[in-house]
């Protein structure tokens, strides 16, 4: 049995459908609330859905059946501002659910975030060392909220505390994909230039405040859902690999570039339109970001990630455009 947490969001319950697919016992920890998360399950068959408040008391009852924890779960909104919720929904259930893991010898598969790199000065390194942790200045609460566990983590490894049979964590970039509508605002940019050029409107891109960038040159490692996926499903299979991994394509594409990607999928003449960057947010704008995927391809996973141009169209034909995008 396998327990996800998160797993009504967009990137858990995309792991949720495939490991469905696969035939696994699923227990799903999720507050779905009344946004339609709902509808990212409704496919599949499930165990048990248990609110996270409620964790502890399962696990220690029938959830002790549980033999990995994929933890997607989080408040993953970049723009709250809450400390105290972050740090509970963020750090303290991850800490938690890191100390189970570790006293009953399963396996810990969690979501950290490409936002632990702030404005990238430092680079894009999933260098566990705690000395190279402690360079990092993330730009929102999000991001330190994931960038405290992943220091956190570092430390208790550094001590030679017990750990989980297997952890790893896990950076995800800028992930797009079919069961994100519930995101609202914090959708990906794929999947709100999709309704801009699906309307009959231009697609809307932010204006480049920066002297290095052109308007829509601002530069993003965009990453296929399934190929995050692919990885999760890949470590619960390989037991033996720990760490902590960047998730993403390996290569920085432009907003310009997602632009034209999704008017070609929509078989449409480019037509964007550029707008100024909210003033609230020009102080947190990252121009760039890029995984560097070395640890993992060093750790074995030799699979190739989708090219952005095939993702959107993945995306737009398969789930945005047809008569139920859920997957």
């Amino acid at each position: 049995m396998i327990l996800i947490t998160g797993g009504a969001g967009f990137i858990g319950s995309n792991v949720v459908a495939a490991l469905a697919e696969r035939g696994e016992r699923l227990v799903i920890s999720d507050r779905l609330g009344s946004a339609g998360k709902w509808h990212n399950l409704k496919k599949h068959e499930l165990d048990d859905i248990v609110a996270p408040e409620d964790l502890p008391a399962y696990l220690d009852s029938p959830g002790s059946a549980v033999t990995a924890v994929i933890h997607m779960g989080a408040i993953s909104d970049t723009t709250e501002t809450d400390a105290d919720r972050l740090v509970e929904n963020n750090f303290q259930l991850s800490q938690w659910l890191w100390k189970w893991c570790s006293a009953n010898r399963k396996q810990l598969i969690y979501a950290s975030s490409a936002a632990t790199y702030g404005d990238g000065a430092q680079g894009f390194d999933d260098d566990i060392a705690i000395e190279h942790l402690s360079c990092l200045r993330p730009l929102n609460g999000y991001g330190w909220s994931k960038h405290i566990f992943d220091r956190w983590v570092a430390r208790r490894l550094a001590e030679e505390e017990l750990r989980p049979l297997q952890w790893a964590g896990l950076k995800f970039f800028n992930v797009y994909g079919p069961n994100e509508y519930h995101k609202g605002a914090q959708a990906s940019v794929a999947s709100h230039l999709y309704g801009q050029i699906a309307g009959g409107g231009p697609a809307r891109l932010f204006r480049s405040h920066h002297p290095d960038y052109a308007d829509g040159g601002q530069l993003r490692d965009f990453v296929w859902v399934d190929d995050c996926v692919e990885v999760i499903l890949w470590l619960l299979d390989n037991r033996r690999i720990n760490g902590l991994f960047n998730v993403g394509s390996g290569k920085a594409r432009s907003f310009g570039d997602l632009a034209n990607a999704l008017h070609a999928a929509l078989e449409k003449e480019p037509n964007v339109e550029y707008i100024p960057t909210p003033e609230a947010l020009r102080a947190q704008y990252q121009y760039f970001t890029e995984a560097r995927i070395d640890r993992l391809r060093a750790a074995g996973y030799d699979r190739d990630f989708t090219e952005l141009e095939a993702g959107v169209e993945l995306y737009v034909k398969n789930y945005l455009a047809s008569d139920d995008p859920y997957r």
